[in-house]
């Protein structure tokens, strides 16, 4: 899924699709470097990418497992350490929030497979649907799949699009 999203079915399919391909820049953006790499922060901002990979994973999965399926998620949902969710920790490796993240992905195409309606209402809030989760979502990720590329960039000169290339060769 290198730079656009593929053939869709339907509204469930085009929604896990194009929420599939910021999480595939996220990925890429982090392709093939080291823990500490991972932890570094090049630029003035305190993000560095394992934080963003860490973040977007706890946030699909609230965003989701409370959010869709109104399931509880003691220590993620309600938020107890915001500044946590965007720094890779001593005890943390890229490979285990890059696992997570892929756990994330598939618990939330099983949450949203068993959705009768997409137009129901949110567990947390009923004036957002399902469907709007999935929007802020692809919208969330998306904006730090940008961070990520930035971030990346100013860490070693690699870009996004070589990246992508580099991380869909394996």
């Amino acid at each position: 899924m290198p730079y656009f999203a593929g053939p869709v079915a339907d509204e469930r399919d085009a929604l896990l699709t194009f929420l599939a391909v910021p999480r595939t820049a996220l990925r890429a953006a982090v392709f093939g470097l080291t823990d500490e790499q991972a932890r570094s922060r090049p630029a003035a901002s305190a993000l560095c990418l394992g934080g963003l990979v860490k973040h977007a994973a706890r946030t699909e999965r609230r965003w989701v497992v409370a959010g869709i399926a109104g399931q509880p998620l003691p220590g993620l949902w309600p938020i107890e350490d915001w500044p946590a969710d965007f720094q890779l920790t001593g005890e943390e490796s890229l490979d285990g929030v890059l696992g997570y993240y892929a756990e994330t992905a598939e618990l939330t195409a099983r949450i949203v497979a068993a959705v009768g309606d997409l137009g129901q209402p949110s567990a947390v809030n009923p004036e957002q649907s399902v469907r709007w989760v999935l929007f802020h979502l692809i919208q969330e990720t998306s904006r730090h799949a940008g961070h990520a590329d930035i971030i990346r960039e100013a860490l070693d000169g690699r870009r996004g699009g070589q990246l992508l290339d580099a991380y869909e060769a394996g």
